[in-house]
């Protein structure tokens, strides 16, 4: 059963890469999820170069859940904006759109990236 969850989730990955990209100006918004933390990361993918990164680690709060999903969010805008990031494009990592994946993303709406 867990092979096929994280085959699928890779295949699903691997299309959504092949379609979106992060430049400098317009980085990309990556999200990476386990079972005890969520990660997201800015990246400029034609440097190589990860500009900034947030976790639910960084913040001091126990478990994982929405609302700790939301803060990473609030995080990463904030670096981003330190940066002088203000648009980014979204990458889900395979994962659906929904739950804490979808806090996050409403999270750095909120900080004020534009995606």
């Amino acid at each position: 059963m867990a092979t096929k969850k994280v085959n699928r989730r890779s295949r699903i990955r691997y299309s959504i890469r092949k379609r979106i990209s992060g430049t400098a100006e317009k980085p990309r918004l990556s999200v990476f999820k386990s079972n005890k933390a969520i990660y997201a990361q800015l990246i400029d993918d034609e440097q190589g170069h990860t500009i900034a990164a947030a976790s639910s680690k960084e913040i001091k709060d126990s478990g994982l859940n929405i609302e700790t999903a939301k803060e990473v969010g609030k995080k990463i805008a904030e670096k981003a904006s330190s940066s002088g990031v203000e648009k980014v494009v979204f990458d889900r990592g395979g994962y659906l759109y929904h739950g804490r994946i979808k806090a996050l993303a409403d999270g750095a709406r909120e900080g004020g990236l534009n995606f």
